[in-house]
C-alpha cells in the first residue's frame, strides 16, 4: 500500500487505480522480485523498462493472477487481487498480452478475437442446449463487439484467415485485439513490439496511443524499444534485479544516473534515450 504522503502525491496527478505495495517473488534462491510498489493512475500511460531478468514479465504475472506474489498487497480499484485465479482478474477488467504469442494457430483471427469475450459470456455448453435463444442473444451481442475490435485496429479483411498464416506482426495485432475484447480498464502488454520491423511497430505504437486516448484504456508497457517509450509514456519505471530503481517522466529517467548504469551503460544508449 502506499504512505499517505505518497498516496497524496500521486493522486494529485490523478485517480490512482492500480496499487501495489511491497509485492516480492522468489523462485528458490533466486529474487524475481523484492519489495517493489509502484501506484498506476487511472487513464495513463505507464512504460516499465529494465535489462533481461529484471523482474518486469513476473510483475505483470503478479497482476494478473499467473503467479501469487510471496508477500505484498495488490489492490486494483481498491479491491484486493493478489492470489486471485487470473479468470476472475480478467473478469474485473485486466487483460494482458506476452512476450511469446499465445494465438491458437489452427484457428481464425475472427475465432481468436471471440476468445477474449469469454469471462463476458453467462452462457455455458449446458445453457446453450437449455436455452438457446438467450444463448444465441449473447453470442450476437459479443460478435457486435468483437467486430467493434476488428474493426478499430483495422483488421476486417483478415477475419477468416488462420493465424498461423499471417505475418509475425499481424499476429501481434491479433492478439492486442483478443485483450481488447475483454473491455479492459486496465491493459498489461509485455513487450508488444518484440521482432517487429520499424513499420509494424510504428503501426503498434499507433494503436496502443488510440486505445488510450479513444477508450480510456490504461495502459502498462514493457517494451525494449527505447524510442517508442520516450515517445508514448506518461511515465516510466525502470527495474534492475526485482528492484525499482527509478520513475518519473521519460525526460528524467534519461537523465538519472542510476538508470544509465544499470541499464543503459554506453554513451550510444544515453543518446537513444534523450532522442
Amino acid at each position: 500500500m502506499l504512505s499517505g504522503e505518497r498516496r497524496a502525491e500521486v493522486c494529485q496527478a490523478g485517480e490512482v487505480q492500480l496499487d501495489v505495495g511491497g509485492v516480492a517473488k522468489h523462485f528458490g534462491g533466486v529474487r524475481a522480485v523484492e519489495t517493489i510498489s509502484l501506484a498506476v493512475n487511472r487513464g495513463e500511460i505507464l512504460s516499465i523498462i529494465g535489462p533481461n531478468g529484471a523482474g518486469k514479465t513476473s510483475f505483470l504475472n503478479m497482476v494478473s493472477g499467473f503467479y501469487r506474489p510471496d508477500r505484498g498487497t495488490i489492490r486494483f480499484e481498491e479491491r484486493e487481487i493478489a492470489g486471485m485465479r487470473p479468470s476472475k482478474i480478467a473478469a474485473l477488467g485486466i487483460a494482458r498480452t506476452f512476450q511469446n504469442i499465445a494465438l491458437f494457430g489452427g484457428m481464425t483471427v475472427l475465432d481468436n478475437i471471440m476468445l477474449g469475450r469469454h469471462v463476458r459470456m453467462k452462457s455455458g455448453v449446458l445453457s446453450s442446449f437449455l436455452y438457446w435463444g438467450f444463448a444465441q442473444r449473447e453470442e450476437i451481442a459479443h460478435r457486435a463487439r468483437v467486430e467493434e475490435v476488428i474493426s478499430f485496429l483495422d483488421l476486417e479483411d483478415l477475419r477468416k484467415e488462420q493465424t498461423s498464416a499471417l505475418a509475425f506482426g499481424l499476429r501481434k495485432k491479433v492478439e492486442l485485439a483478443r485483450a481488447l475484447a475483454l473491455d479492459p480498464k486496465l491493459l498489461l502488454l509485455d513487450e508488444p513490439m518484440g521482432g517487429m520491423n520499424q513499420e509494424e511497430k510504428e503501426d503498434m505504437a499507433r494503436s496502443i496511443l488510440e486505445v488510450n486516448e479513444e477508450w480510456g484504456t490504461t495502459i502498462i508497457l514493457i517494451e525494449h524499444d527505447m524510442a517508442v517509450v520516450m515517445d508514448i509514456s506518461e511515465r516510466v519505471v525502470v527495474f534492475d534485479h526485482g528492484r525499482k530503481i527509478a520513475e518519473g517522466s521519460p525526460a528524467a529517467v534519461a537523465r538519472d544516473a542510476e538508470v544509465i548504469r544499470a541499464y543503459l551503460g554506453t554513451a550510444r544508449s544515453r543518446e537513444g534515450l534523450a532522442a
